[in-house]
């Protein structure tokens, strides 16, 4: 079993820690729904290996964490930093951009936004970013209203957007948050 350096990062009703290749049948089951990766930029999960290979390819990455329920030790969706040129966003190295999703039967219940503000929290004062930017494809109106409670503001719309995860072109609306209006809001 393999030691991780990264952090564990705790709220009120979550836990946020790195992905296991053991939580595969648990992250299928909400990445497998139609209604969460499409909408959020990704294709949806077709197999339990498939979530296994992509926990191994994409959900390793510095700073990306599960959002595990305290309550039952369950993994319900994913939330990350990209920092600098892991970015989809072209910012400098000392700002972020922040990536989430949570499967559906947990929509509405406040948890993106809350695990959203703690890591809001870790990339200011733990890794000392400047700005964190978070973006939503047109018609992502949760994904938008996230943004709103956290305190991101509207910076511009991408208009015809080439998505090649998606094989597609999108419309996305860019929003960021400074360290100093955050540190403000807290």
């Amino acid at each position: 079993m393999k030691i991780s350096m990264r952090e564990i990062l705790e709220t009120k009703r979550i836990i946020l820690r790195e992905w296991l290749e053991s939580d595969a049948e648990s992250l299928y089951k909400y990445a497998s729904n139609p209604e969460v990766g499409p909408i959020a930029g990704w294709p949806v999960h077709t197999s339990v290996e498939n979530s296994r290979e992509i926990i191994r390819d994409v959900l390793s990455a510095e700073e990306t964490y599960a959002v595990v329920l305290k309550e039952t030790g369950e993994a319900v969706g994913s939330i990350g930093l990209m920092i600098g040129k892991q970015s989809n966003i072209e910012i400098p190295e000392d700002e972020g951009e922040l990536g989430y999703w949570i499967g559906v039967p947990f929509w509405g219940q406040g948890l993106i936004p809350e695990a959203s503000r703690r890591l809001l929290e870790h990339g200011f004062l733990d890794l000392h970013l400047k700005k964190i930017w978070c973006g939503y494809f047109a018609g992502n109106e949760k994904s938008k209203r996230v943004q709103e409670k956290c305190g991101f503001q509207f910076v511009r719309i991408d208009k015809d957007k080439p998505w090649p995860l998606m094989n597609d072109v999108r419309t996305e609306y860019i929003t960021c948050l400074s360290k100093e209006n955050f540190l403000k809001e807290r």
